[in-house]
């Protein structure tokens, strides 16, 4: 019986290319952007065949979960290219260490139970949410932390690895204001080893959200 894991796992940049995993440790640890982020952006803003080939090569290698992300954030006209990390970034500070950013500039989807139904909040890598506080702000009655069971239902992806797009059908969303403090934002693509950048004003926009303080 296939593996369906084990497939996936392969696909990772650290199991297709070990030597690739090594560089972009190294280049992390002299505190130098990642080769394969300044690959990503470059992708992003050229336009021609070439890097057209290549942008396709890099979602034909995506995970199932990233692919459903990709073609969301296409149909929202987010042109963030989702790449593929060579260790699971399943928190901010891992993922801020992946790509050489701050880790305020991680936007981490975290899915949270209140009155009744699911909550995305996108806050910034950088704090905590104040689950109190942020009903109070919403006017709800209570917001808790989904169980793992209602964030794949949710979501259709797992924990450390939820995107704030590509999920059955839209959720509530809430965007963490201190998210606005940097042009370029990380979130997320499905999988704890995937993620894209975006900017803020692209993040309220693919969510719907409500920006406010989360802490």
């Amino acid at each position: 019986m296939p593996d369906g894991g084990r497939d996936e796992r392969r696909r990772n940049l650290g199991h297709r290319n070990p030597a690739a995993a090594l560089m972009l440790r190294r280049q992390r640890r002299r505190g130098e952007t990642p080769a394969v982020v300044t690959a990503v952006r470059a992708v992003g803003a050229a336009k021609g065949p070439d890097d057209a080939r290549y942008a396709r090569a890099m979602t034909e290698n995506l995970p199932p979960r990233s692919r459903i992300v990709h073609d969301a954030l296409r149909a929202a006209g987010v042109a963030g290219e989702i790449i593929t990390l060579p260790d699971a970034a399943s928190t901010a500070a891992l993922a801020a260490a992946a790509l050489g950013v701050e880790v305020g500039a991680i936007a981490n989807s975290l899915v949270f139970w209140s009155d009744g139904a699911p909550l995305l909040v996108m806050t910034s890598g950088a704090h905590r949410v104040d689950t109190a506080a942020l009903a109070a702000r919403l006017g709800r009655a209570s917001i808790v932390r989904a169980t793992p069971e209602q964030v794949r239902e949710a979501t259709g992806q797992a924990i450390g690895g939820v995107a704030p797009t590509g999920h059955p059908t839209p959720l509530p969303t809430v965007v963490d204001e201190a998210l606005a403090g940097f042009d370029e934002i990380w979130a997320a693509g499905g999988t704890p080893h995937t993620v894209f950048p975006l900017t803020f004003d692209e993040l309220v926009r693919l969510t719907g959200g409500t920006v406010t303080a989360v802490d």
